[in-house]
Order: C-alpha cells, then sequence, then structure tokens
C-alpha cells in the first residue's frame, strides 16, 4: 500500500465497549504502528447504552466524540467505517444502518440470530458497494495461516479426516446468574455464539460445510434470577456435530460453554495420508506436525514454535518463540480489513462468507429439531 504517509485518514466509529469493544480500539488504535502500511486513523465517534458511559469510554479509548445513542455514530459524516460490538440481537438494525448510510462496516461475530437478518446484511452490504467484515480474528494467527500453507503443499497428503473442538467454562458454574447469552433473543447458544469460530477455521482451512448431524443439550436447565427466582434457560451450551465439507472430508465438531477448566480452546486435528497436524488456541503459538516421510526412528509429533517468517508475526516481534496475544489477532484482522477497503486481496470473512457460516449454523440447528441429517445447501 504505497503512498499511505498521503492518504486521506480514514474515520472510525465505535458501537459497544465491552470485552470486543475494547478490542476493536486496541486494533484502531495500533494497526498503523505495527503495520505501518495503512493511511492514519481517526478515532471519530463512540457510542454506548448511555451518555455517561460513552464519554468515560472514548476517554480511555481515544475517540473524540461521544454519544448515547448509535445513531448519532452512523450519522456522523466524519465516520467512514463503523465497528459494531453490540450483543448478537442488535447487529442487523445497526449494520442495516451503516450500510444505508454509505460506511464500511467491522461486525463482530455471529450476524445475526435469525438467518433472514444476516441475508438481508448480506443483501445490503452488497447493494451499498461497501466493505463488510465480521470479527471472525481466529483465522489470522500465524499458526493458523502457515497450516493452511502445509495443506496447500499436502505435507500430510490428502486430508481424509478433521476433528475441531471449543470449549470454554464461562457457563460452567450452575449459580451464575441468568443473562442476556441464555435469553433465545441470543440465538441458539453454543452453535451460534461459539461454534462459529471453529466454522470460520474450516471455512480457511477447508472450505464449506455441505451436510450436518448435530445434537444439543442444555447441562442446566434452569438459572437463578437477580431477584431470587428461577427463570428457564433458552439456549444450549453444548452441541455435537458430524459433518462432511464439500471437498468430501469427514469430521466432527464439538463445542460446549460449560468445560470447567477450558478457557479458550480451539483443538484442531487434521489427519491425512501423510501425517497429521494438531493445534489449540489455548496454545495458539505452536502446532504439532507429523509426517511419515521422516525415518522411522525419528517419527513422532514435533512442535513448530511461531516465529518472524511466519507471517505477520515479525510485525510484532522480531524474535521467535515470544508469542502473539488475541488483541494481536485483532490488530492483523483490522489491517487485512483496511486492504479490502483499499482494493486489495485480503484474508478476511465478509458478509456473503459469513452468511455461509450462518446457513451452516441454522442446517445444525435444524438436524438437531428434526433429528436426522441436513444438507447444508
Amino acid at each position: 500500500m504505497s503512498g499511505q504517509e498521503n492518504a486521506r485518514a480514514l474515520g472510525v466509529g465505535l458501537i459497544g465497549t465491552g470485552f470486543m469493544g475494547k478490542c476493536h480500539a486496541l486494533a484502531w488504535n495500533s494497526v498503523r504502528a505495527v503495520f505501518g502500511d495503512v493511511p492514519p486513523v481517526r478515532l471519530v465517534h463512540l457510542g454506548e447504552a448511555n451518555a455517561a458511559l460513552a464519554s468515560q469510554r472514548a476517554a480511555e479509548f481515544g475517540f473524540a466524540k461521544a454519544s448515547g445513542d448509535w445513531r448519532a455514530v452512523i450519522s456522523d459524516p466524519d465516520v467512514d467505517i463503523v465497528s459494531i460490538t453490540t450483543p448478537n440481537q442488535f447487529h442487523p438494525e445497526m449494520a442495516l444502518a451503516a450500510l444505508q448510510a454509505g460506511k464500511h462496516v467491522w461486525c463482530e461475530k455471529p450476524m445475526a440470530p435469525a438467518f433472514d437478518d444476516a441475508k438481508a446484511m448480506t443483501a445490503a452490504a452488497k447493494q451499498s458497494g461497501k466493505v463488510a467484515a465480521l470479527g471472525y480474528n481466529y483465522i489470522q494467527g500465524p499458526a493458523i495461516r502457515h497450516i493452511r500453507q502445509l495443506l496447500a503443499e499436502k505435507i500430510i497428503g490428502d486430508v481424509n479426516h478433521l476433528r475441531i473442538e471449543m470449549d470454554e467454562d464461562f457457563m460452567a458454574d450452575p449459580d451464575a446468574l441468568f443473562y442476556w447469552k441464555h435469553a433465545a433473543t441470543s440465538g441458539y447458544g453454543a452453535l451460534d455464539d461459539f461454534a462459529v469460530h471453529p466454522l470460520s477455521l474450516l471455512w480457511a482451512l477447508f472450505g464449506r460445510v455441505s451436510r450436518v448431524m448435530c445434537d444439543m443439550s442444555k447441562p442446566y436447565a434452569e438459572r437463578r434470577t437477580q431477584d431470587g427466582g428461577m427463570k428457564a434457560v433458552e439456549t444450549y451450551d453444548s452441541a455435537s456435530v458430524l459433518l462432511h465439507m464439500e471437498n468430501g472430508v469427514a469430521g466432527t465438531l464439538q463445542v460446549n460453554r460449560s468445560a470447567w477448566g477450558r478457557k479458550g480452546r480451539i483443538a484442531l486435528q487434521i489427519f491425512g495420508s501423510k501425517g497429521s497436524i494438531l493445534f489449540d488456541q489455548e496454545r495458539a503459538n505452536e502446532f504439532q506436525l507429523y509426517v511419515t516421510a521422516d525415518r522411522p526412528t525419528e517419527q513422532g509429533y514435533r512442535t513448530i514454535l511461531t516465529a518472524p517468517h511466519h507471517d505477520p508475526y515479525g510485525r510484532f516481534i522480531p524474535a521467535p518463540g515470544h508469542g502473539l496475544g488475541f488483541n494481536d489477532l485483532k490488530i492483523i484482522e483490522c489491517h487485512e480489513l483496511i486492504k479490502r477497503i483499499n482494493g486489495e486481496t485480503a484474508h478476511l470473512i465478509g458478509f456473503e462468507d459469513g452468511l455461509e457460516i450462518e446457513r451452516t449454523v441454522h442446517a445444525m440447528a435444524r438436524s438437531f429439531n428434526e433429528q436426522r441429517w441436513v444438507d447444508v445447501r
């Protein structure tokens, strides 16, 4: 991206300042310092649920203006792109409004609880001609990028089976209170709040899912409320899925939001005709490689630590083995987003590809409801 030092600054609006809102703010603040080949970024306008919180977060994050109404962010003429990091059910209205206002959109996953809303968002993005991207930052990890390259080189031969799991324990406590992710308005539960991340890795490494067979469960059927009562949990915290990829590879997907001891696990096992690859997001700066081409006396898994030659690790750290973190992946994603805005090829999941992930999630839910195999398309 030559000549970026003379490029017009990109005006950023942010709606929502929780975990992912802060993550987006850190990315916007850091992307030019890390990569250097992007235009200047101006943090223009921040929106939150009320004016006081918006003012506080704007001061902390470095935004020039703050509003207690998200619509003010979208209508601001100085805003070119809107980061949407609110709870899932608010994504459609906000994304549609931003696209209709001629803004680029960077929306956290999932797109929307309802598939029709996801389709409307995709259609609006296409009609607007603006870039509309989703926050699937795990695909940006240097280890995942290198695994993708190794698969293309067929270092483990033809892939014949895969297993992927995602587990965390933020809903493992049976005494935790009912909150918005337990309500049906947020979606199905682990499938769309959670399984979309491993599905994004499958999309990046293998392409689309073609058929699914899904089971879901509720570890805790009721949760206590703040007033001391009990309320039925309307979402499913765990799911198990048999799946077939369009390229013929078979596999399994398992997800659990109530798995004590698991903090950020996305475990991927890829088995091929000449070896296998193992990766776990809890150890995101390494992966294990087994190749049958090794001499029998030395065959075994070897650990590959990420280093500057695993792009774009070197943009952050000049020394091998020191490791990147979750927020660094969002900075990489932000860079890919700016590349896409500049008309360049980018490693990014836009609304059109994101809709295929949503389609897969809804096929899984349909499979569970109908207790049968379901074609995704």
